[in-house]
């Protein structure tokens, strides 16, 4: 049952340390979100805890899938799940509590009362905010965004965040079928064309804390396709037209 018109969507694998305790936190806001639950085929028994938490509330849903098909496609097929159940605002969050729940409402409050179409959770707007991360990674993150900055053009301090709101009418005018990265790099596509079809794009900070509980998903191949995938797409772009 559809409870509210703000859909948080959240992909798991192997998150049974953390699952129960973020639908929890996402259900106490002030603020009402339905969640849905990206499944994909978690053998530890993520599902089955999801399962069990939606007896107890009516705005948790869940898609399990078949096995590990990439994040991209995971919040894809969540868009169009949203844009079916007449979501106008749609969410992306981690499983991990790297992304704090509280902030939900800002981003929310940032496209619904300062008009913006798409609110990113901005690790790197206001300094470096992010705790728990060795400082490899901190820097490899906060460079590859100056990266994507200078070769999009893109006036975006952290183009790979993952914690975001959009605006239904972002969903609706971006093709989703023709989004073609499937890892990290779908961050910085989803952006990028938001950017080029002129939407308002508006950056809240927060504050990005590492995982405490279960195991990171990312790797160095991860990288790899955001490097040459950046080019790729910016040259893609000149041959594409986006207009709403």
């Amino acid at each position: 049952m559809k409870v509210t018109d703000r859909l948080v969507i959240i992909p798991t694998y192997n998150e049974k340390e953390n699952i129960e305790a973020i639908v929890r936190k996402v259900f106490s806001l002030e603020t009402a979100f339905d969640i849905l639950v990206i499944e994909d085929n978690s053998p530890d028994g993520t599902a089955d805890i999801v399962k069990v938490l939606q007896k107890e509330f009516s705005g948790l849903h869940m898609i399990e899938r078949k096995g590990k098909l990439g994040l991209g496609t995971a919040y894809i097929t969540g868009f169009k799940w949203a844009l079916e159940n007449n979501y106008e605002y749609v969410f992306e969050m981690d499983a991990d509590f790297s992304h704090n729940p509280e902030d939900l409402i800002r981003l929310y409050e940032a496209c619904a009362k300062d008009g913006g179409d798409m609110a990113i959770g901005s690790r790197y707007v206001s300094g470096v905010n992010v705790v728990n991360w060795p400082m490899g990674r901190v820097l490899m993150s906060y460079f590859a965004s100056k990266y994507v900055r200078i070769v999009t053009g893109m006036k975006i301090h952290d183009s790979t965040a993952g914690f975001k709101c959009y605006t239904r009418k972002v969903l609706e005018t971006i093709d989703l079928d023709k989004i073609r990265f499937k890892g990290y790099a779908f961050q910085i596509e989803m952006k990028f064309t938001s950017w080029k079809f002129g939407f308002n794009i508006i950056e809240v900070p927060i504050i990005f804390t590492d995982r405490t509980q279960g195991t990171s998903k990312m790797s160095g191949g991860i990288f790899n396709e955001a490097v040459w995938g950046v080019i790729k797409m910016k040259l893609r772009s000149f041959f594409t037209k986006y207009e709403r």
